[in-house]
């Protein structure tokens, strides 16, 4: 855990003061701070103690990001260029980094939207997972967190810090707590999916009866008792992809993110076959998926198959006779 012992550099008050300032508005700051903690230690190994932060320096800390990604590296060069300008309201002559000299920005990767006879095929191959003594739940986790994620569209850290208290059986509602954007929020879920839910707490229960109710819900019993990490979820389900031959068209596999990306298309192609208005549900998918503002619910809402063609075809079928006299209106 970084913490305000941790910066030595000639600029660390300067880095703790922003730091502090950023959380204090209500952000964990915490990635940033582990790119501002490396820019700190990085200008401490250069041998010089009063070592400060000069295009010369910032060249040389960017020279040893280039085993990552471009867009990794844009993003740290943009977090130390905010600090340069907070710096530079003290210090109107302090170095600032140019953002044109930066690094593009690698293309995203495309979504992948999971079909239903897909998931059909990861749960079923879910089962066939082997059964280790040492995690006798294996499969049941790896299918409960396929059903989850599929079905709620909840992002991968939301799902690991499940506990089973966050399930109420009564409401049949899961409550996710304080995620991203310190958003907390209750969904309810549809009877086949509660049903998955309880069918696991029951077995949940049945080999680990002394847990308490605030353990984590996807339990990797190898941690002693903590949740699984990520890195271990996506080993998982990149071995049921290999089994259900499930890629993207470049050969890759799928994301887990993905998934989040595939309930969202779902449910926007459930309103637009149902003759819902689109525009006025968004609010209700931006709050059941954790996001501030709808904006952010755009960035799900990609001109691809099959959402492309209904769209298209409820656009056809308002508005297509209006273009069509358009049309034969101009010709000559």
């Amino acid at each position: 855990m970084i913490t305000e012992d941790s910066f030595h550099s000639s600029i660390a008050a300067e880095l703790i003061d922003y730091i502090s300032l950023r959380q204090a508005l209500g952000r964990s700051f915490q990635s940033a701070s582990y790119v501002l903690f490396s820019l700190d230690r990085f200008l401490c190994e250069l041998g010089a103690p009063l070592a400060d932060l000069t295009a010369e320096t910032f060249r040389q800390w960017c020279q040893t990001m280039e085993s990552v990604s471009s867009t990794t590296r844009l993003a740290r060069m943009h977090i130390v260029r905010n600090f340069c300008l907070y710096r530079r309201r003290r210090a109107p002559d302090c170095f600032v980094p140019d953002p044109s000299q930066f690094p593009k920005a690698s293309p995203r990767a495309g979504p992948y939207i999971f079909s239903n006879i897909e998931v059909a095929k990861l749960l079923h191959h879910s089962n066939s997972i082997p059964v280790l003594v040492r995690s006798p739940l294996r499969a049941a986790t790896t299918r409960l967190a396929v059903v989850l994620l599929y079905t709620t569209g909840i992002r991968r850290g939301e799902l690991l810090r499940l506990t089973r208290a966050d399930y109420n059986p009564l409401e049949r509602t899961l409550t996710i707590h304080s995620s991203k954007f310190y958003k907390s929020r209750i969904l309810p879920l549809p009877n086949d999916v509660s049903m998955e839910v309880e069918t696991f707490l029951k077995k949940h229960k049945s080999v680990r009866p002394r847990l308490p109710d605030d353990a984590p819900l996807i339990l990797n019993p190898r941690c002693g008792g903590q949740a699984y990490s990520g890195t271990q979820l996506r080993k998982t389900l990149h071995m049921l992809f290999n089994l259900d031959g499930i890629q993207k068209t470049d050969g890759r596999l799928p994301r887990i993110h993905d998934f989040r990306f595939s309930f969202a298309v779902n449910v926007l192609l459930r309103w637009y076959r149902s003759g819902f208005n689109v525009q006025a549900k968004l609010p209700l998918l931006a709050a059941y998926m954790g996001h501030v503002s709808v904006l952010s619910t755009y960035y799900y809402m990609r001109w691809i198959e099959p959402l492309a063609s209904v769209a298209s075809s409820l656009f056809a079928a308002r508005y297509g006779a209006l273009i069509q006299e358009g049309l034969d209106g101009g010709v000559p």
